[in-house]
């Protein structure tokens, strides 16, 4: 076929009635006609690329004016929502407003802007997605059979431990050009320091412990109060001890939480017994009618506390005695991925726990109770001590009371350092940061207008092959009109030419 041939292949469309209707498609006129629309495709496709992202920042800017950033929480017990004191953890302290009052000062900004901040801060746990193949397996055991069992699993609550932070800056009129994303990244970034301090509770203890006025009591009171201040220090450091898995020591004190431990019970056993025997041996007192009442009313007291005590263990211990664990329910294979579930053991450990608990506020109470009967016999069978005893006595006791704070102190500093770089180190961290506002409100402006620019560029173009086409179709077949017509005129007067001839 020749190229001549090729540029004129058409296709006719013949209808039944005769040819007067007859549709011509020519290929090469719809190429033509491609040709001769295309320049006016490609500017309007050119414009609308460029009108339609203007129109939406100039009518949409404001609903994408917002900044994201990832942050993490790591730390024992956010898996069941609770805070590192133990207490329910709220995300929403992370836009409070200390936090963000210290932010704007940090970058010299106007506090006006706080409560704006505050209100367009918002977050949104991320569910990661084995998380969410469990809960759905979960729904299908409940769905399966309606049980006990399946029931209380599908109780168990998931608890994010990363969140999704939005800050939509659009109501912050005070704030221009990059200071939405600076502030943002500020306040994440405060925050870190405002979560130590908050559940770093270290030095709410050692204010407690030193907060008491112990020459305001009598001396045997005062060892009463130095005894009570090194329990709650001990039972301080045995807590940090359980989480400690590091066998931490502090560089600042060079203690580590057994040191103290053992510094601890030197004092109690060494200074604070030998001074207690000098105290009661020789019956040093500022009032002994007084603090022979004081003995009585807390033998009364203990006597009364032990007797409880005794109940809740008998008790308690009948409950156990009695108590029958029940069957294990499984679910398929647990070899296997099943599920496994015990009806009944959580609450035979929490009666053991109880028990333990119990015995050992019992053993308490009851020491305490024979070491004021002591006190108190001794007491009334002596005659008060010599003011040279009692001005030995106090100096000692000042003695005491410095070595107990200087060990608060070292406490204080040794868990001050292990919440920081041990325990709350990973805690909270800011896994992605927020980016350039005005180029986070670029980007967000462009995803959005994807899709409707895509709709009306293929718009356009099926506009301009239709078009194309269409006049393509009406070219063609006024041309074959126009022929047909010049070809009937020509039969005609060749006709008339040859009517002559015959005659």
């Amino acid at each position: 076929m020749s190229k001549k041939e090729e540029r004129n292949i058409n296709v006719t469309l013949t209808a039944d009635d005769g040819d007067k209707d007859d549709i011509i498609i020519s290929f090469s006129g719809f190429i033509r006609q491609l040709k001769r629309f295309l320049i006016f495709w490609v500017v309007t496709a050119i414009l609308a690329g460029i009108l339609i992202p203007v129109l939406f920042a100039i009518f949409t800017a404001d609903q994408h004016k917002n900044l994201t950033a990832l942050v993490s929480f790591n730390y024992s017990g956010i898996e069941k929502g609770l805070a590192p004191d133990g207490g329910k953890f709220d995300v929403n302290t992370l836009k409070n407003p200390n936090v963000i009052e210290r932010s704007l000062t940090d970058l010299n900004l106007p506090l006006d802007a706080l409560e704006s901040i505050r209100q367009g801060i918002s977050f949104e746990g991320i569910v990661p997605s084995d998380a969410i193949d469990r809960i759905t397996i979960y729904s299908s055991v409940y769905e399966k059979g309606d049980i006990k069992a399946a029931k209380e699993i599908l109780d168990t609550t998931y608890y994010p431990t990363q969140f999704k932070v939005t800050f939509n800056y659009s109501a912050c009129k005070e704030l221009t050009n990059n200071q939405p994303v600076e502030v943002f990244n500020r306040i994440l970034e405060n925050y870190a320091q405002y979560f130590f301090e908050k559940y770093g509770f270290n030095e709410a203890l050692g204010s407690a412990v030193t907060g008491m006025d112990y020459q305001s009591y009598d001396y045997p009171e005062q060892i009463d109060v130095f005894d009570s201040s090194l329990t709650t220090l001990q039972n301080y450091i045995s807590t940090l001890a359980s989480s400690d898995t590091t066998r931490f020591r502090s560089t600042t004190t060079g203690l580590t939480f057994a040191d103290l431990s053992s510094s601890i019970q030197t004092i109690r056993s060494v200074d604070l017994t030998m001074l207690s025997s000098e105290i009661l041996m020789n019956t040093v007192t500022k009032n002994k009618p007084a603090l022979v009442d004081y003995y009585t009313h807390r033998i009364e007291i203990l006597t009364r506390e032990c007797a409880v005590s005794q109940s809740e263990l008998e008790a308690v211990t009948k409950s156990i005695e009695e108590y029958q664990l029940g069957s294990v329910i499984v679910y398929g294979d647990s070899g296997q991925g099943g599920l496994q579930y015990n009806s009944n053991s959580d609450e035979y450990d929490k009666l053991f726990d109880r028990k333990v608990n119990a015995q050992k506020t019992l053993t308490s109470k009851q020491e305490a109770l024979k070491d004021y009967q002591k006190r108190l016999n001794m007491l009334k069978a002596q005659t008060p001590g010599t003011q040279a005893e009692i001005e030995r006595v106090e100096a000692e006791l000042s003695v005491l009371n410095g070595k107990i704070t200087d060990l608060i102190n070292k406490t204080n500093a040794t868990a001050n350092e292990y919440y920081e770089t041990v325990y709350l180190a990973n805690a909270y961290s800011i896994l992605v940061p927020a980016s350039s506002s005005a180029m986070t409100v670029t980007k967000s402006v462009i995803k959005a207008c994807i899709e409707p620019l895509v709709i009306v560029e293929a718009l356009l173009f099926v506009m301009y092959f239709g078009m194309s086409f269409l006049y393509s179709l009406i070219q063609e077949n006024r041309k074959r009109k126009s022929k047909d017509k010049t070809d009937d005129n020509d039969e005609d007067s060749a006709e008339e030419a040859a009517a002559p001839a015959e005659a």
